[in-house]
This record gives C-alpha cells, sequence and structure tokens, in this order.
C-alpha cells in the first residue's frame, strides 16, 4: 500500500485581541500550570478550552486530566464545574 502524504494545514489567519479578565486564583494557578506543562501559553490553552467546550467535546485526553485532578489538590482548588454560582469574592484584588 503506498504512503499517502498527510493533508497540508491550511492556515487560518486571526487577530487576537487583549482582554481584561478576572479569575478565581487557585483556577488560574491550574491554567498557567496546565499550558506550562503543555508548552502552551496562557492564551492558547484557554483557547484551545473554549473551542473544545463550544463543539462539547473534551479538550483533554485522559491522562492530562488525571494530571489536571492533581494539580487541583496541589493547588487546593477544591471545587467544581457546578460551583462558580456560589463563588462569594472576598475582598478586593490579590486578597
Amino acid at each position: 500500500m503506498a504512503k499517502t502524504k498527510p493533508a497540508a494545514k491550511v492556515e487560518v489567519p486571526i487577530k487576537r485581541v487583549q482582554v481584561g479578565v478576572r479569575l478565581e486564583k487557585r483556577l488560574v494557578k491550574v491554567l498557567k500550570a496546565v499550558a506550562e506543562f503543555h508548552d502552551m501559553t496562557l492564551g492558547e490553552a484557554l483557547e484551545e478550552i473554549v473551542l473544545h467546550s463550544f463543539e462539547g467535546a473534551q479538550a483533554f485526553f485522559p491522562s492530562a486530566r488525571e494530571r489536571i485532578r492533581a494539580l487541583k489538590r496541589i493547588y487546593g482548588m477544591d471545587y467544581g464545574v457546578h460551583d462558580n454560582s456560589r463563588f462569594v469574592e472576598k475582598g478586593g484584588e490579590g486578597a
């Protein structure tokens, strides 16, 4: 059987914009660690997670999800997917 050439990547032109976003501190620590592990910027990791979420797909393989569970324990992220409706901010930035 003849080997086929992999399909050439078709580039998708984009323009990135800076956004001001406030996120829960422990969540940011886990996100940064995940991005670092996958050799991505924080923005690239967020783009990938959001794009997968918009399609109803898992952004991470099971092994990566296990690593994320460990990072959540390390950084004390003791809440889950449905808990953000219960978040109560205690004080200002850096509190």
